[in-house]
């Protein structure tokens, strides 16, 4: 017997039955395709591909996905920091000269220190911790450069020069040094923590002086060069070395 001839694919020419009947995927889509079955829609290809052009990943990325997170070793390491703590309370040592206690601020120290604003909450435990220790610091070096002005004193006269000298310097300090000193005394008189420094700033310049005249002498000279201090910062003319040189004398006495 002559043998039927089973006639074109029904999934379109050049596409074998077998293909379209197991692939899962239309004739008609096989057909027009131009593609293979597998490529099509066979085993092992993703239909994302055929159905939109591209994977769902590449689709995704043109939409403007948002990117993977960086691993733990693709981060940017911390910056080594170590004198950050120091350059904070120096920097606020500047911003309280320049603002005053009322208005120095977080903010304000951070950007003059150049560190994140965290680095404070860090290191101190508020804003009166930082200032307590910038007020400490800007005392003990007021001290010290009080206490070098008295190298090599060993006779009442050269005692009386230092005094003068140190008067009619302004003690060594410009007056950014006394703005933040007078800071100091003012916020001192409501805060007894305040009070702790400025005591020990006072008893440090008397033990100087204490190695050249009694206690209760120590004490006057003291307070006789803060105060004629003051009076030539806030002079409108200047105050003549001959003069400040005449109270010292008196007040070192004979």
């Amino acid at each position: 017997m002559k043998p039927t001839n089973p006639g074109p694919s029904a999934a379109g020419p050049g596409v074998p039955p077998t293909a379209a009947a197991g692939s899962g995927v239309p004739p008609t889509a096989a057909a027009g395709s131009g593609l293979s079955p597998a490529a099509a829609g066979g085993p092992g290809f993703s239909p994302s591909v055929v159905a939109g052009g591209g994977s769902v990943a590449s689709r995704a990325s043109s939409r403007g996905a948002a990117p993977s997170q960086p691993g733990p070793s693709e981060r940017r390491p911390r910056r080594h920091d170590p004198d950050r703590k120091d350059r904070i309370i120096d920097a606020t040592i500047r911003v309280i000269a320049e603002h005053g206690v009322a208005g120095t601020t977080h903010r304000l120290i951070a950007a003059a220190a150049d560190v994140p604003l965290g680095s404070l909450t860090y290191h101190f435990t508020g804003l009166d911790d930082l200032r307590t220790q910038a007020f400490r610091r800007h005392a003990e070096r007021m001290s010290a450069t009080y206490a070098a002005h008295f190298d090599g004193v060993s006779t009442r006269e050269q005692l009386i020069d230092a005094v003068t000298a140190l008067i009619h310097g302004d003690a060594g300090a410009d007056r950014d040094d006394w703005a933040i000193a007078y800071e100091l005394y003012l916020a001192a008189l409501r805060d007894p923590v305040l009070r702790e420094v400025t005591e020990s700033w006072m008893r440090t310049s008397r033990a100087v002086l204490e190695r050249f005249v009694d206690p209760a002498t120590a004490r006057g000279v003291d307070g006789l060069i803060e105060g004629l201090v003051v009076h030539k910062i806030l002079a409108t003319s200047p105050v003549p070395i001959e003069e400040i040189r005449a109270v010292v004398t008196r007040a070192v006495g004979p």
